[in-house]
């Protein structure tokens, strides 16, 4: 029983933590923002899973350099994994976050048309997009390659490459640029003025539930990967 919780415990966090954020996060109160009202819930979904995203993507790169240390297949696994997972938290955030802009970011003097031209121009989304194609080409570089070793070294280099280009493309060059989007002079709901006390009791917990989720589903993925591939790994 004891080593089955020492291996399950991180995993039943992991659930308390999302049914905890779920729950909190719709039902608790929160403070009435002019502007963003009711649509500041979304900043426990949007905002904490680019941070999960962050933790994967480095997770990654990290064992990209390994397997470049170390040409053992296994690095590479977990590499291609882990940005596999960032990427889909990648979309999810995407995906949320235009969901708040079309609230928040839309004029209602102007015609949506007029709207939708601005936010499409908002250098953070545009940012967002070009680290995520970044690391799309990883996937389709990796996919190119029939020569395993050579795809390993390949790949590896690439996504040093990608994760250096990560932050430039969505916490670098925005703030260069006039932008709609909060947070341009410091990091987004870390400042102490951007959220109250309240919400940092769902934020923190919500930033490591969505982690560790994706910690979890990447492990399986890497399982999958090693099972298919023992008898490469055992050479």
């Amino acid at each position: 029983m004891d080593a089955y919780m020492n291996k399950w415990w991180w995993k039943i966090l992991a659930v308390l933590l999302l049914v905890y954020t779920i729950i909190a996060g719709l039902l608790f109160d929160v403070p009435r923002i002019q502007i963003l009202n009711e649509t500041i819930r979304n900043l426990y979904f949007h905002v904490c899973m680019w941070f999960a995203m962050m933790i994967l993507f480095t997770i990654s790169v990290v064992h990209a350099v390994k397997y470049l240390r170390t040409n053992n297949l296994k690095s590479d696994i977990l590499s291609r994994h882990y940005a596999v997972v960032g990427i889909v938290f990648g979309l999810l955030g995407y995906a949320t976050g235009t969901m708040w802009a079309s609230y928040t970011w839309v004029d209602p003097n102007n015609p949506a048309a007029a709207s939708f031209g601005a936010i499409a121009r908002e250098p953070k989304l545009i940012g967002a997009a070009i680290a995520l194609l970044i690391y799309f080409a990883y996937l389709v570089l990796r996919d190119s390659i029939q020569d395993i070793d050579k795809k390993a070294r390949i790949s590896s280099v690439y996504n040093i490459f990608a994760f250096a280009f990560l932050f430039p493309s969505i916490w670098i060059i925005p703030r260069l640029l006039p932008s709609l989007h909060p947070g341009g002079d410091g990091n987004p709901a870390l400042n102490p003025q951007d959220i109250d006390d309240r919400m940092r009791l769902i934020f923190y917990p919500a930033v490591i539930g969505w982690t560790l989720l994706g910690v979890w589903i990447a492990t399986l993925k890497v399982r999958l990967s090693i099972l298919k591939e023992k008898n490469l790994l055992s050479k």
